[in-house]
């Protein structure tokens, strides 16, 4: 199994409005995951100093990976992503997206146990048109890059029905992952998955043990993979040739 996880931070401050990165990196641990996606992991002013220190990163046996943001920063625009030592990191990059405030994606092609694979991370905006041209860039962006089995993970602000962003994503299929927001007492399920046809999701959840209801107004999800599918083109990739020397 590969186990993936996406977290809302909020800075790491919690619903008790109390900064505690200590705390959030508590909540980490407990998914269990081999790769973290979060959104909101850097300060919002800039140099945009991280919510969560780089070295409690790394006590904590993650390692996050290197977007080509300040040295002081996790992530891009916020968004992040910590795995664990036995994920080799491919190629990444940071993507811009379009709307009214600045939003950007973060991309990163890995090499896991079960295959190679592709995991976007995203926070979108806040208004639907927005999101929806936020996520036909990615779509496109995708598109531009050799096929690999590819996972979105991160917050899509969607309050209702999943349909209108599947609309813009084709080959993607969206889970329904369950309610997410506020994390006292979840409504909305602001958070979730989009993956391709190469992935078979096995199970996928909320966490909701203590502290995870306080430490963000986000509840984190997870999924496991059981299977991953390689592309043709992936097979014939230089990278699929390296590996094989």
């Amino acid at each position: 199994m590969l186990r993936i996880a996406s977290y809302n931070l909020q800075k790491c401050v919690g619903v008790d409005l109390q900064r505690r990165p200590a705390r959030s990196m508590v909540v980490i641990r407990a998914l269990k995951a081999d790769v973290v996606v979060l959104q909101e992991a850097d300060k919002r002013l800039p140099p945009r100093p991280s919510a969560l220190p780089h070295d409690l990163v790394a006590q904590k046996g993650f390692r996050h990976i290197d977007f080509g943001q300040p040295k002081s920063s996790l992530g891009y625009h916020g968004n992040a992503m910590l795995v664990r030592p036995h994920v080799e990191v491919l190629e990444t990059s940071g993507l811009e997206l379009p709307g009214l405030e600045p939003r950007g994606a973060v991309r990163a092609d890995l090499r896991t146990s079960m295959g190679d694979l592709r995991i976007i991370g995203v926070h979108l905006g806040l208004i639907r048109r927005y999101r929806l041209l936020q996520l036909g860039a990615v779509a496109r962006a995708v598109r531009r890059l050799p096929e690999m089995p590819t996972l979105i993970a991160g917050d899509f602000n969607e309050w209702g029905s999943k349909a209108a962003l599947d609309a813009v994503t084709p080959g993607f299929d969206f889970l329904s992952t369950g309610h997410t927001f506020p994390a006292p007492r979840p409504i909305a399920g602001l958070d979730g998955f989009a993956h391709t046809n190469g992935l078979k999701v096995n199970r996928h959840g909320v966490l909701t043990r203590i502290p995870a209801r306080v430490a963000s107004d986000h509840l984190p999800i997870w999924l496991e993979l059981s299977q991953i599918t390689p592309t043709l083109s992936q097979l014939t990739s230089p990278h699929a040739q390296k590996a094989e020397q």
